[in-house]
């Protein structure tokens, strides 16, 4: 059912691609209505253009808040074209139709981000415009919507197509979208009001995002995939290689959970299925990269490396004789890109994240989700405390800290084993914190790590004396873990009387 244009409303706060449209409605005798900035504009270019105060009658009030909610604009593009009882209302009170309506909102999202406000933020809520959408999109079936700037060609060539008129079919696939962004729209608001209100768990919550891009598949071929971004959509700029895979984007945004949690421009993780393989916090970036691949080397291949500094041609060198799906630094130097670029199915991602604050994170269940703040602590010495006869030195007690922290990027159970800042054995995924504990030992004692200044770290307390045991008796020079077991004296006994390093930590950090 194809529906002829013949009067457009026309109210953009973005207006950068407007004069798109404006020849072909001019081509097809198309009557605008406009207000404001929308109007100023459409006139600056030679177009004919009626303001909304003359189509309504009604001059705008309130500093603008009131200009499109009225009567003649709303019922002029809600009554149905073919309803006889709407068809004589709408001749009994003079009103005219509006077949096109051509909206985008105010800035709300870029106010928020540029300023705290308040009162400009409120301002920046826009409320005739997405009524004005609503209105349409509801009404699909003889009215067209356009919310976003990308549509303006879509409606020219289908004006062109069609001599003027839109299939229903073209409606009502804008209508999808004018719904989904008066959503998005508001999901924005009501965020931001459960910020500043600080109720992160509120009665009713809505999520939004933008499509960044559809994968070739999910984590399995035969399972469908996207990426949306509720942030920065540019805040991972890809250099080269082939597109990124759903997995690519699990392990790299795991990876950078890590990474910022390092100390600034400082560090090596290598991900392998949303786990480290090795991390380093070596101050040299060479030495840095080499030790976290040699924690664990058969892992680490085909691994996705993340790096906390921009990367230079040495370590692109040795990067480059190695197999990796990805490499995501801070940035390259010339010649490191260039080295990196000779292998063209290698994705290399410049990190331009800015370390965020405690967000939400969520876990489908079904038809259900849970919600939970981040586990982003930053430790201090404050948070641990030493409960073994033998005090630790700074450099054993800054290490134990180390460990601990890559710990709780683990899958629960977990043990770390580091030496000088390095991981050299990594246990993750056990249903049994002894396992993990032999699988950490295995790969240490495999690869031949020093094991001089070895220190581990548990991510939740030893319910029995045999998982420490096990550990010390393999080299282990000092332990941290969160407190809370029955055990516990039975732990610090142990330590005691083997003269271990023990250390307890105030909090948990499980990875599940």
């Amino acid at each position: 059912m194809k529906r002829k244009i013949r009067r457009a409303l026309i109210s953009v706060s973005d207006k950068s691609e407007l004069i798109k449209i404006l020849p072909t409605l001019k081509k097809f005798k198309v009557e605008i209505i406009s207000s404001g900035g929308t109007f100023n504009y459409i006139r600056k270019h030679k177009f004919e253009c009626s303001e909304i105060r003359d189509f309504t009658g009604f001059q705008e009030i309130l500093d603008g808040r009131v200009k499109t909610l009225h009567p003649k604009v709303h019922s002029g593009i809600l009554y149905k074209r073919d309803n006889k009882k709407h068809l004589n209302q709408i001749k009994k009170q003079n009103f005219k139709n509006i077949d096109l309506v051509i909206v985008n909102f105010y800035p709300f999202e870029k106010t928020v981000l540029e300023t705290k406000k308040e009162n400009k933020i409120i301002e920046n809520i826009d409320i005739g415009g997405p009524a004005l959408v609503r209105s349409a999109a509801k009404n699909f079936k003889d009215v067209v919507i356009i919310t976003s700037n990308y549509q303006l060609s879509s409606l020219v060539n289908e004006m062109n197509n069609n001599k003027g008129s839109t299939s229903l079919k073209f409606r009502k696939e804008l209508s999808q979208e004018a719904f989904n962004e008066t959503a998005y729209y508001d999901a924005n608001i009501s965020n931001y009001f459960n910020t500043i209100m600080e109720n992160r768990y509120s009665n009713k919550i809505t999520f939004n995002g933008t499509l960044i891009s559809k994968l070739r598949y999910g984590e399995n071929p035969h399972q469908s995939g996207a990426l949306y971004s509720r942030g920065n959509i540019s805040e991972l700029e890809k250099l080269s290689g082939k597109e990124l895979s759903y997995n690519n984007y699990n392990d790299i945004y795991f990876g950078l959970d890590i990474i910022n949690s390092l100390p600034k421009g400082v560090g090596t993780t290598i991900i392998k299925h949303a786990n480290p393989s090795g991390v380093s916090i070596d101050k040299n970036q060479f030495s840095s990269f080499k030790q976290a691949f040699n924690s664990d080397p058969i892992s680490a291949f085909g691994g996705v490396i993340i790096c906390n500094y921009k990367i230079k041609l040495e370590t692109a060198r040795e990067i480059n004789d190695k197999f990796f799906e990805v490499v995501v630094a801070k940035d390259f130097d010339a010649k490191a890109l260039s080295i990196l670029k000779k292998k063209k199915n290698l994705r290399i991602i410049k990190n331009n994240q800015k370390p965020g604050t405690n967000h939400l994170i969520m876990n489908t269940l079904c038809k259900n989700f849970i919600l939970q703040s981040s586990d982003n602590k930053n430790f201090n010495k404050k948070m641990f405390k030493v409960v073994s006869k033998k005090k630790p030195s700074k450099k054993i007690f800054s290490d134990l800290i180390f460990a601990f922290n890559i710990c709780r990027f683990v899958k629960s159970n977990a043990i770390v084993l580091t030496n000088n800042n390095s991981t050299v054995g990594i246990g993750s995924g056990q249903p049994s914190r002894l396992d993990s504990c032999e699988i950490a030992l295995n790969k240490m004692k495999k690869f031949n790590h020093k094991t001089e200044n070895l220190v581990a770290a548990s991510d939740a307390f030893f319910p029995f004396v045999d998982g420490i045991e096990t550990l010390v008796q393999s080299g282990v020079k000092a332990v941290i873990q969160p407190y809370g077991s029955i055990r516990d004296k039975e732990i610090i006994k142990f330590a005691n009387d083997t003269k271990t390093i023990l250390v307890f930590s105030k909090t948990r950090h499980f990875r599940h």
